[in-house]
């Protein structure tokens, strides 16, 4: 049925049950399987550039770790995951590479804010829902 899976992994919570959930679905399918995991908040004003150098390395190394982890569940369960790091608004990159890339399914985690407000869907995978080139499931 999906023969390209993208999945959005930042480390929280929500994005965890997004991957546990691809990884099924993607060994089930024996789908070519990714993740994309995307870098905000870089600075844009900075007093140096070993400033921004510092912060960019601190991501890079957070990311590298979450992503080893992700590529380790994923075997586990019987799938090989392809990683991806990259720079920008998460909405906007995560909507570009899945065009550029031609997924056919995109798994994003649902994370509500509180107990009030837990049914409240969240701005991202909300945005991700309306803007995605391909079918969408959000994992609660």
């Amino acid at each position: 049925m999906f023969k390209k899976i993208l999945v959005a992994f930042d480390g929280s919570e929500g994005s965890r049950r997004a991957l546990k959930r691809a990884i099924e679905m993607a060994a089930c399918f024996d789908a070519e399987f990714h993740s994309i995991s995307v870098e905000e908040g870089l600075p844009h004003y900075v007093a140096t550039v070993g400033e921004f150098e510092e912060v960019k390395r601190q991501k890079d190394e957070f990311f590298q770790k979450l992503n080893e982890e992700a590529a380790e569940l994923a075997r586990a369960g019987g799938a090989k995951l392809i990683t991806h790091i990259l720079p920008g608004n998460e909405a906007e990159t995560i909507v570009g590479f899945c065009k550029d890339g031609g997924f056919d399914l995109l798994i994003v985690g649902f994370m509500g804010h509180s107990r009030i407000f837990e049914r409240v869907w969240g701005g991202t995978s909300q945005t991700l829902t309306r803007l995605a080139p391909c079918a969408v499931l959000v994992v609660k």
